[in-house]
């Protein structure tokens, strides 16, 4: 079949030019014009599959209220990395705002695909309203019942629908191999899967190392910074914030899972993990978005005056 009509001078004719084989070229563009409406109709077309997939992510999610203060198992959250000081000498670029843990598909998965992949990453995002793309629900993994408390150093899984109310992926993690690592720290990677495993298990740690043993067992307040981590390797869920990557939703941060330490062997800022719940008095918001007491900032001020004078 001729596609191409070009005349002895070599330029190409327009379609209405019967010549060659005009009929089977017209056959062919309606043909192709058929398929075109009937995907439509169906909803088949890649952009509209895409379209969809993205509302969907982006659909707004109700958190669970914390009635006592503490975090509780089947309670839907966002897990924020708190801001953080910019360090003396660094980098201009650094991101220093809150992130929120975040589900994040590939290209290809959101232009073909209806639902989430079996496998997909996470990333850190800017966004701290709750939306389908980082509202996790926690899980009972030992039988407990929903509605329990969690309890520091209890395992618990980590769920995460995408908006979609008949698929779940679990937040999981595996000791770094030469093919199985966080893209650029190569650190060990954070992922997300559809079998729920001892990879699928966490912990919840206490901030502070020298009262950590003896909140061993206490439940978990909401909205307060702790840490989260991996049952099986003993590795904190941290965001390095110096290592960005390019998704189809635009630049977010790498997550790993790796303990940073510092120089008196404690958790830095990066492992600081926060269980946000929704505001009782605002639906539409979170306890994030709450303004502080003013108790709190004079004493996070003290505090920090109190580090200066030390240093």
């Amino acid at each position: 079949m001729f596609s191409v009509r070009t005349s002895m001078s070599g330029r190409n004719y327009s379609p209405g030019v019967l010549i060659g084989n005009w009929n089977e070229d017209v056959c062919l563009e309606e043909d192709l014009l058929k398929d075109f409406l009937y995907k439509r109709e169906r909803g088949e077309l890649l952009i509209q599959k895409s379209k969809k997939l993205k509302e969907t992510l982006y659909k707004k999610e109700q958190l669970s209220i914390s009635k006592d203060g503490f975090i509780h198992f089947g309670d839907t959250v966002l897990l924020v990395n708190p801001e953080i000081k910019r360090p003396l000498g660094a980098d201009a670029t650094l991101e220093c705002g809150s992130l929120s843990l975040a589900v994040s598909p590939d290209e290809i998965t959101v232009h073909t695909a209806e639902k989430m992949p079996s496998y997909c990453e996470v990333t850190a995002i800017k966004s701290v309203s709750a939306v389908g793309r980082n509202a996790f629900r926690i899980l009972s993994l030992e039988g407990e019942s929903m509605g329990e408390p969690v309890r520091y150093g209890q395992n618990f899984g980590l769920g995460a629908t995408g908006g979609f109310a008949d698929q779940m992926l679990y937040l999981a993690s595996d000791h770094k191999k030469f093919l199985n690592m966080a893209k650029k720290s190569a650190c060990q990677p954070a992922f997300l899967t559809d079998e729920l495993s001892y990879l699928a298990s966490w912990q919840a740690v206490y901030l502070d190392p020298q009262l950590r043993m003896e909140h061993e067992g206490f439940p978990v307040p909401a909205n307060t910074k702790i840490l989260i981590v991996h049952s099986h390797t003993n590795r904190g869920l941290a965001v390095p914030r110096t290592f960005w990557i390019r998704t189809y939703f635009g630049k977010e941060f790498e997550v790993n899972c790796h303990t940073y330490l510092d120089t008196h062997r404690a958790e830095e800022d990066k492992n600081y993990w926060v269980v946000v719940t929704g505001n009782p008095s605002d639906e539409s918001t979170t306890m994030f978005d709450r303004p502080k007491p003013p108790s709190e900032d004079t004493r996070e001020h003290n505090q920090d005056l109190c580090i200066e004078t030390c240093q």
